[in-house]
């Protein structure tokens, strides 16, 4: 594969996003799959921030044993339950209960909450190629080290693929597992070249052709536990309304580290959590939108 030829990242400010045309509310499903025996708790992260881009309909598949539970605690979604392995990941078998959930929805979300990457190819093996060939698909999490394991598994869904890695999950993805990731927009250039996608990785957003985009408002605190659940479920409620999917990830990115901006004067840039960014989520979004 030619190698993409980088262009000078652009920055992503306010006034870029208002230039684009500001993403609609999702007019189609987004189904987030994840949600491992021990990390529910990550696809109702990314649910809620798909609920709160606007997307008008929600479903969430975990582990069958957490599904009541889920259901409970976010009444907006139909709640599917899946198979899991011994050890608690969701199973490959998955794929059979999911077939017509992924052939129906706009946005599909896979890895919040997944376990166990071998486990996780195999299912990735069997769910992508039946997924619906108008559906944007968001990566993420254990699915990212899925892919960089077997990066001919994305094939199915290249052209319209989104990766969020973090900097671990990028150097998997970058096929040097062992190899520090400094160069941020270099490497995110690299892994949407490699893997035909979008790529959001801190701060960065690439596409296959090396356009290239920097946000600087992101902080350390949106390296707390969870945040990237959150940024996942962004921009893949996002995507269920938006036609280019580079503009999408950088509004997502974006509203992901304006959120965290407002929380600082309560929380301080350590004191932070996931869930609290995604009451700020709609007042980013109405800010932005209004001018």
């Amino acid at each position: 594969m030619p190698k993409p030829t980088r262009s000078e990242p652009t920055p992503i400010t306010s006034a870029l996003l208002r230039e684009w045309t500001p993403p609609d509310a999702g007019t189609g499903t987004v189904l987030v799959v994840g949600g491992a025996r021990r990390s529910p708790g990550a696809v109702l992260l990314s649910g809620i921030a798909a609920l709160r881009t606007g997307a008008v309909t929600l479903q969430l598949a975990v582990v069958d044993r957490h599904a009541s539970a889920l259901g409970l605690a976010v009444p907006e979604a139909l709640v599917v339950g899946l198979p899991e392995t011994d050890d608690g990941a969701v199973s490959s078998a998955a794929a059979d209960v999911l077939a017509d959930l992924v052939a129906d929805a706009r946005a599909v979300v896979v890895g919040p909450g997944l376990a166990d990457a071998d486990e996780t190819g195999a299912l990735l093996e069997r769910l992508l190629p039946l997924i619906g060939e108008d559906t944007r698909v968001v990566l993420d999490a254990f699915a990212l080290g899925a892919l960089g394991n077997h990066p001919e598994l994305a094939k199915p869904v290249h052209g319209r693929l989104v990766l969020t890695p973090n900097t671990i999950e990028a150097a998997y993805l970058l096929g040097r597992p062992n190899a520090p990731v400094d160069d941020y927009v270099a490497a995110a250039v690299e892994i949407a070249g490699r893997h035909q996608a979008v790529v959001n990785l801190m701060g960065v957003v690439a596409e296959p052709d090396g356009r290239v985009w920097t946000d600087g408002a992101g902080h350390v605190g949106l390296s707390t536990s969870g945040s990237g659940d959150v940024l996942a479920g962004l921009v893949g409620g996002l995507l269920a309304g938006s036609a280019d999917l580079a503009q999408a990830t950088c509004w997502a990115g974006h509203v992901h580290a304006m959120a965290g901006q407002r929380l600082v004067p309560r929380t301080g840039l350590t004191g932070m959590l996931a869930r609290e960014l995604l009451d700020e989520v709609p007042l980013v979004f109405a800010e932005l939108r209004a001018g």
